[in-house]
């Protein structure tokens, strides 16, 4: 893994998560009727952070849940040689709910997905909206983004890497070349 270039550090990162609060307050006319659902693993930090960011602007701390597309994905049994399955967290109920499904970066959309298919399994929202701090192109299918915090358009060959201090011990974007494609 070659990394080419820090894309984003932690004060940017947060500036991008409190933009896009805004953002999901002004298209949803508040928090009224929404709920936030990270992907695991790192949309599930950007979730929490999301939600801390809605509740400094309105007052409100909304209903967080984690979800994990593990056994949901078509690559599930092709690409993953060891799969690291996870529980789902959803505690509340989503029917009729505005869902803001969070991730890290938007790819081909096929994790993207795989996520409505298991969002489904919970229940009937009112809409999902889809929130992605980074879209990096290269959709193989018809899936947009209604909230996005960077676009960093790439080659097939690079990739974009976000580390969360919570697990990597630093908030930073980096675009990597990989070798290996």
């Amino acid at each position: 893994m070659n990394i080419k270039a820090k894309l984003a550090d932690k004060e940017t990162i947060d500036r991008i998560l409190v933009r896009m609060a805004h953002e999901i307050l002004e298209k949803n006319k508040g928090s009224k009727n929404l709920v936030l659902i990270g992907m695991r693993t790192r949309g599930e930090y950007l979730a929490k952070r999301l939600r801390e960011k809605i509740k400094q602007i309105e007052g409100i701390e909304l209903p967080l849940g984690v979800l994990d597309v593990t056994l949901y994905r078509d690559d599930f049994r092709t690409r993953i040689k060891q799969p690291q399955v996870s529980v789902s967290n959803i505690t509340f109920d989503i029917n009729d709910k505005d869902v803001i499904l969070v991730d890290d970066v938007l790819y081909t959309g096929r994790t993207v997905r795989s996520a409505l298919n298991a969002i489904m399994e919970f229940g009937r929202p009112s809409s999902i909206q889809l929130c992605i701090l980074v879209d990096r192109g290269h959709r193989e299918l018809p899936i947009r983004a209604d909230y996005v915090g960077k676009n960093i358009p790439t080659a097939y060959k690079e990739e974009i890497k976000l580390k969360v201090e919570e697990i990597d011990g630093e908030d930073a974007i980096y675009l990597i070349e990989n070798e290996n494609k």
